[in-house]
């Protein structure tokens, strides 16, 4: 996500002209786009760091779920 937004920022001052970053290629910007490309389609896929994410959601709603059941499932006076 950082990448993302350094992206933006460097196309946003690209674009206005800002500073020294008028004067940058925009191939540098291409660049960091291809970069992102890659690491979010292959990348993160072959670290699993996709599934990692889906697995802990996963995992969380499941918790939540347990603890509710056990929640309901009280006796009263004990």
């Amino acid at each position: 996500m950082p990448l993302i937004i350094i992206i933006v920022l460097l196309s946003a001052l690209k674009y206005f002209e800002v500073g020294p970053f008028a004067s940058i290629s925009w191939w540098w910007i291409a660049a960091l786009m291809a970069v992102a490309f890659i690491w979010f389609e292959f990348l993160e896929r072959m670290l699993g760091r996709d599934k990692r994410k889906a697995h802990e959601a996963i995992e969380k709603t499941r918790q939540e779920r347990v603890k509710k059941t056990f929640e309901n499932h009280k006796r009263p006076g004990r």
